[in-house]
């Protein structure tokens, strides 16, 4: 079940929420926890219990750092153990297959590859579970002796399957003593009806397109390059959309989530970039891997090393495949670059050319991404930068122009040049009402177009 679904906006969330603001605050954590596993039960029935274990592991775990609090060896060797067991499981069900194909390019060895299925949301909520650990295990928050509270920590079905990783320590007070108030219920309102619109309207629209280019290799240049601006255009909206409705719907519930997206296309180079596309991801590797490792601390030798390592476990953590690991590895060498060799030249530049120097490097990263195959991928950057199909064929110019205003939408709705303009708007009379309008049309121009198409894939739900 997906958000921008009719099943969930008119059945599934419309019951939760009725039932949330009926039943007492006591049992409000309860009644969240078991709709969440039957959220997730409704697409992963058999991993249900696989989730209930690792939640109980991990419970587990916190009460025994609470037992031994004063016994340091015995809690090093108790987070040891978690840290294999939560990376293990995660190990496991996402790069089995990918390890053994490997091993299997040795000569003289055919060990049997078998077919797992990845549990989806596996990498979302064992990063939380292992940010709860660690923190603990650090004194950064307290260890948790409530097993329903606990749990809804980590099934909340708002970030359960694509996100945002919520640090236990960020919502720690909020699992006990939120509040649900009329300001939060309506900005979650706002922020769901953004989302769905960033989701249905546009990324499902750039999905459409990029998925016919990409096969047309006969595109042209243009062609080309329209066709990965439209896959840079739809992972930006398909995932900030996604952030966008989970934070929303906390928000109906009293919960604040951490942002997830500060408009990443307006960056100005691949270090900014990263301070603002998938913020939750970036902070986690940056405080449980980067800073533990020794971080900028240790000379710019171990600074290379402990950046090169984060980026090919941020590669890793995306997929089981080589353009993934090829993908982190490519902006891990250029956050290097920029770090030690370009930086005081790109200081020196005009935004204009820091912009397009910047979008230039992150649109040939969604090449990297997007290409499982790396023949594929070698062939349409080919693509890019040769005539060998000519400019553009005249399919493509049709298709193109097709979804011409589209792509104008889309590329002004990455830019904060509306949240500008709504943030001057003096009048809070008029504010209110053109916010109303807003989400109405939204919500009816979005059922419209779930209604009429079945093409409605969230692209993080594999990862």
């Amino acid at each position: 079940m997906v958000f921008s679904s009719l099943l969930f906006m008119f059945v599934y969330f419309a019951i939760v929420l009725a039932v949330y603001y009926i039943i007492p605050r006591k049992v409000k954590n309860l009644w969240l926890f078991v709709v969440s596993i039957l959220f997730y039960g409704f697409g992963e029935p058999a991993y249900v219990f696989l989730m209930l274990f690792a939640i109980t592991v991990n419970y587990i775990t916190g009460l025994l750092f609470s037992k031994w609090q004063d016994k340091q060896k015995i809690k090093k060797v108790i987070l040891v153990l978690n840290v294999i067991f939560n990376l293990g499981m995660l190990g496991f069900f996402k790069y089995t297959g990918f390890a053994l194909g490997m091993f299997n390019k040795i000569p003289g060895l055919e060990i049997a590859v078998p077919e797992i299925a990845l549990p989806i949301g596996i990498s979302f909520y064992t990063f939380q579970t292992m940010s709860y650990i660690i923190d603990v295990y650090w004194g950064n928050c307290e260890v948790q002796k409530n097993y329903i509270t606990f749990g809804t920590y980590v099934v909340l079905f708002p970030q359960l399957i694509a996100g945002p990783i919520v640090r236990y320590i960020d919502v720690e007070y909020q699992l006990q003593h939120r509040k649900e108030t009329t300001e939060l219920f309506a900005k979650g309102v706002k922020l769901f009806a953004l989302g769905l619109a960033k989701k249905v309207l546009i990324a499902n629209q750039m999905g459409l397109l990029w998925t016919q280019l990409k096969g047309d290799t006969e595109s042209g240049i243009i062609g080309s390059w329209i066709g990965i601006i439209a896959f840079t255009l739809q992972i930006y909206f398909d995932f900030s959309g996604y952030s966008d409705m989970a934070r929303g719907l906390g928000n109906f519930f009293g919960f604040e989530f951490v942002q997830n997206f500060e408009y990443p296309y307006v960056s100005q180079s691949i270090t900014d970039f990263w301070r603002r596309w998938h913020i939750s991801l970036s902070s986690w590797f940056k405080e449980y891997v980067y800073i533990p490792l020794g971080g900028n601390r240790k000379g710019k030798p171990r600074q290379v090393f402990n950046t090169m390592v984060v980026w090919m476990l941020t590669g890793l953590w995306h997929g089981a495949s080589w353009n993934f690991v090829l993908w982190g590895v490519y902006f891990g060498v250029l956050l290097i670059i920029e770090k030690f060799l370009l930086k005081k030249i790109l200081d020196r530049l005009p935004a204009f050319f820091r912009h397009v120097y910047a979008l230039f490097f992150i649109i040939m990263g969604w090449v990297v991404f997007d290409f499982t195959e790396i023949g594929e991928m070698g062939t349409f950057i080919v693509r890019l930068f040769t005539g060998t199909y000519g400019i553009v064929s005249g399919d493509a110019l049709s298709l193109v122009l097709s979804y011409l205003p589209v792509i104008i939408i889309g590329i002004g709705a990455s830019l904060p040049v509306w949240k500008k303009l709504y943030f001057r708007t003096q009048d809070k009379t008029w504010s209110f009402v053109l916010q109303c309008v807003s989400v109405i049309a939204v919500l009816v121009l979005a059922t419209a177009s779930l209604v009429s198409s079945s093409y409605n894939p969230f692209l993080y739900f594999r990862f």
